[in-house]
């Protein structure tokens, strides 16, 4: 291949990518103009003078430059984990630099959990904004609007067992009509006032801010609804890179956001808004074809909130913080297209109870924002060890830089908070049983596995008392947590049954601080005398583990082969017994027996033939 052709192959993949990320990074981000404005309006008093739109219209320019332009797409994006981002990802790279930190754990676990309740309101908010926009063309749809969106949600999850590798490839081409129209509605609003675009100066926002108190304080909490889908823009970096991203955001997705926002910003400088003024900028006769086309584009932000969620889900589990639950690859080319089907009927359970309960995309905003800015907030102060430990700032420069998006965020969450009580609570309370549950899991986890420590003794010592000693034929492979000491299961397979096989593998599966591990090192085996073997399956946070798959693979390479028809795998079936200590404790131990005892099989998360499992029972007290 020439160079010639090596550049052009190049450039039509980052064509190719950048139209990707178009339909999955930023359709949270790009459908918040059906309900940014508006929301603002509707705190405002149902009123909006010149003064306070062209004020709102720059605080929510620069919004868009400091949260999204620069604090996630110039600077967070550089923080990629082996190419993946978002919060559990920067967890997991600064693992690597200062270990399983409590508190690094605590932020990861806590972000996390605050963007499966953002998860919820997504697509509540996002299909009702769009399905409001019946009401001007269509006035005696009105009161369908709510049993409308419960259809088109109800229908979003039910379709997610299917996967998404067909219609995804539309996802791109829609949004960006999407983009290009919204982008087109705005600069008529501009051509006919020319004079919002003043609002471009950062001066008007904080002239606004700081002359209009508590008004102005509150007015913020709204304009922060055009940068709830930032956080998207790092977590699916992964899927397409840092460049595809970039071109589509600066090239695309930031002029058109300014532009619909200023010409919305022009209707309310002229007085002519009647209920929503997205859909005012659209003349009569499109507005049904807008609202259509709308309706698609909420359906496509829901879905990557959707798809994320499983995606985070996957991570936890790999990264030890939620207990085994059924993953489902839905493509046999991409890797990312995965279905959890506990996080899909939860998270739609969730969002049709939040839709029934407050009705209109006017209600829901008061709990959408929460979420987020503390989700950010949180990232920042990740994003600031980061500077320090992995791209080494300076400490000025860091405190500069971190402590510009601090205040921002601060700032955000703060005028989010006053809304608390009308909805607000909703995401916090979500993430607190979250953040909980993970906690008690990690902790349970933890303290099971050192007290099935001290019921053993090093593999090396059980190794020379059953030297030479009769075997049986086959192979038997050990699932255990620590490859030097000896398995529970197989002292009680020795204690019972009374046999031991001619081969003996003493296995865990690890999960790398990185996304992806490469083959050549996924299968590590040590020789440790008398046939006995100790091996580590080495995954990445992002890979779901095939046990039968990584040992077939490895036949060549190991000092022995493994015929799945000569081969058993013994797995350790405890029950956790609580120790009689505080009352809290105790709590949060029954609450991971409990979760313990319904998480996944083992066998089945690692997908080992049915037929080739002993489980051997036993008792834990921790």
């Amino acid at each position: 291949m020439t160079n010639a052709t090596a550049t052009h192959a190049g450039e039509t993949g980052v064509k190719a990518l950048t139209l990707g990320a178009l339909g999955v990074v930023f359709g949270d981000i790009g459908t918040s103009p059906l309900y940014t404005i508006k929301t603002a309006m509707d705190w405002s008093g149902g009123h909006v003078n010149a003064e306070t739109a062209l004020g709102m219209l720059s605080l929510i320019v620069w919004t868009l430059i400091i949260v999204t332009s620069i604090k996630y797409v110039a600077v967070i994006m550089r923080a990629d984990n082996d190419g993946e981002g978002g919060i559990l990802a920067l967890m997991s790279l600064l693992g690597m630099k200062h270990g399983r930190h409590p508190a690094i754990i605590a932020i990861g676990m806590l972000g996390a959990a605050l963007l499966f309740g953002d998860g919820a309101i997504t697509p509540a908010i996002s299909v009702l904004s769009a399905l409001e926009g019946l009401k001007a063309p269509l006035p005696v749809l009105a009161p369908y609007v709510v049993p409308l969106s419960i259809v088109v949600l109800i229908g979003l999850f039910a379709l997610q067992p299917q996967g998404t590798e067909r219609i995804s490839r539309l996802f791109g081409p829609v949004m960006a009509l999407w983009f290009v129209s919204i982008a087109i509605l705005g600069a008529r609003g501009v051509i006919a006032h020319p004079s919002v675009l003043s609002a471009v100066d950062p001066r008007v926002g904080l002239h606004y801010l700081f002359t209009h108190g508590f008004e102005g304080f509150l007015l913020l909490g709204a304009v922060f609804l055009c940068a709830t889908g930032a956080e998207a823009l790092y977590a699916d970096m992964g899927h397409f890179g840092r460049r595809p991203i970039r071109l589509a955001w600066y090239g695309l997705v930031l002029p058109s956001l300014v532009l619909v926002y200023a010409g919305q910003t022009a209707l309310l400088v002229e007085g002519s808004v009647t209920e929503n003024p997205f859909f005012d900028l659209c003349p009569a006769p499109l507005q049904l074809p807008l609202v259509a086309l709308a309706t698609v584009a909420t359906v496509i932000a829901s879905q990557a909130i959707v798809t994320g969620a499983f995606s985070m889900a996957r991570q936890a589990i790999q990264l030890g913080l939620s207990p085994r639950l059924a993953i489902t690859q839905t493509s046999a080319q991409s890797y990312g297209q995965i279905y959890v089907g506990f996080v899909n009927w939860t998270l739609m359970a969730l969002t049709l109870v939040l839709t029934l309960a407050f009705r209109s995309s006017e209600n829901l905003a008061a709990a959408f924002g929460i979420a987020v800015s503390l989700t950010m907030l949180l990232t920042t102060a990740l994003m600031f060890i980061a500077m320090r430990s992995i791209w080494r700032w300076s400490l000025p420069l860091a405190l500069l830089v971190g402590g510009l998006f601090l205040v921002v965020d601060v700032a955000f969450v703060a005028a989010n908070l006053i809304k608390f009580f009308e909805g607000g609570w909703i995401p916090l309370v979500v993430a607190a049983i979250l953040f909980f549950l993970m906690s008690c899991w990690s902790e349970g986890f933890e303290a099971m596995r050192k007290a099935l420590e001290r019921d053993t003794f090093p593999i090396a010592d059980f190794v020379a008392k059953f030297h030479g000693k009769p075997r049986v034929d086959g192979v038997a492979v050990y699932l255990t947590s620590r490859t030097d000491v000896v398995p529970v299961a197989l002292l009680h397979n020795l204690k019972h049954n009374k046999v031991l096989h001619q081969h003996i593998v003493l296995l865990h599966v690890a999960t790398a601080n990185t996304p992806r591990v490469d083959r050549a090192r996924r299968v590590e085996t040590q020789s440790l005398d008398d046939h006995f073997y100790a091996m580590e399956l080495n995954y990445g946070f992002m890979e779901q583990p095939n046990i039968p798959c990584a040992l077939m693979l490895d036949t060549i390479s190991s000092p022995l082969s493994f015929n799945m028809m000569n081969t058993s795998f013994f797995v350790g079936r405890l029950t956790v017994t609580p120790l009689g200590r505080s009352r809290w404790r105790r709590l949060r131990i029954h609450i991971f027996q409990f979760m313990h005892r319904n998480a996944l099989p083992a066998t089945e998360f690692f997908q080992i033939p049915s037929g080739r499992v002993v489980e051997l029972g036993g008792q834990v007290e921790v």
